[in-house]
């Protein structure tokens, strides 16, 4: 069973976060500081953590920089009551995957946490497996039936974004600064002849289609 560590000094919401996990299939176990947080973890296997930032003595900030000292792969998700940019770049500079803000949806951090939990499972294998469609980012490489497709690196890059996130609509330029880097000269028009090549490459995948979303970007979506 999946472990899922949250780490919350609010006692009250700390157990209704766990018991919705719990409720919803997996084994959750709360801590109401970090101090708590390290001993269960040193005690204990976990497959992801939920932390506040505003604690006691140990904040959230210096929690998930030692942790990902400790584990660099476990994926870490912030709830927290700071809404401001800084805190967020922050979180994100120092590792975290996920970032909520407080109060929140309890189906909503479900759906994060089987996102990440997913994705997390992607980075170890670095395999994506759609349908007929098995792309090998060790290898760069994509077979449709067990052949093998001629994809470009970029082309490459772009469909396992894409497939490493299903539903995520990217913008061209979002898109753009990852894989042709910020300091490119190409223009947003090159993102959508990637994503026409793809589609005219990929026609024999049978479990997904790369739909474009007027006025917003791209995205994958699982048939």
């Amino acid at each position: 069973m999946i472990k899922i560590l949250v780490v919350e000094d609010d006692e009250k919401l700390n157990q209704i976060v766990c018991t919705y996990l719990n409720d919803s299939g997996f084994h959750a176990k709360g801590c109401l500081n970090a101090r708590n947080a390290y001993d269960e973890m040193y005690n204990n296997r976990y497959d992801l953590i939920i932390s506040d930032i505003m604690m006691p003595e140990i904040d959230g900030f210096e929690f998930a920089g030692t942790v990902r000292q400790v584990s660099p792969t476990i994926p870490i998700l912030f709830m927290s009551a700071k809404d401001d940019l800084p805190s967020k770049q922050k979180g994100f500079q120092l590792g975290i995957d996920d970032y909520m803000v407080k109060p929140i949806e309890l189906a909503e951090l479900l759906l994060r946490v089987r996102a990440l939990l997913r994705r997390a499972n992607i980075e170890m294998e670095r395999k994506i497996t759609v349908g007929n469609l098995l792309l090998d980012a060790d290898g760069m490489s994509a077979e449709i039936d067990g052949e093998e497709i001629s994809l470009t690196a970029r082309e490459f890059n772009l469909i396992y974004k894409l497939l490493s996130y299903p539903k995520k609509i990217f913008s061209r330029a979002q898109l753009m600064d990852e894989f042709w880097g910020v300091e490119s000269e190409a223009s947003l028009r090159a993102v959508d002849v990637y994503v026409t090549k793809l589609r005219d490459k990929l026609s024999a995948c049978d479990g997904f289609k790369i739909v474009t979303v007027r006025g917003l970007g791209y995205k994958a979506v699982l048939k």
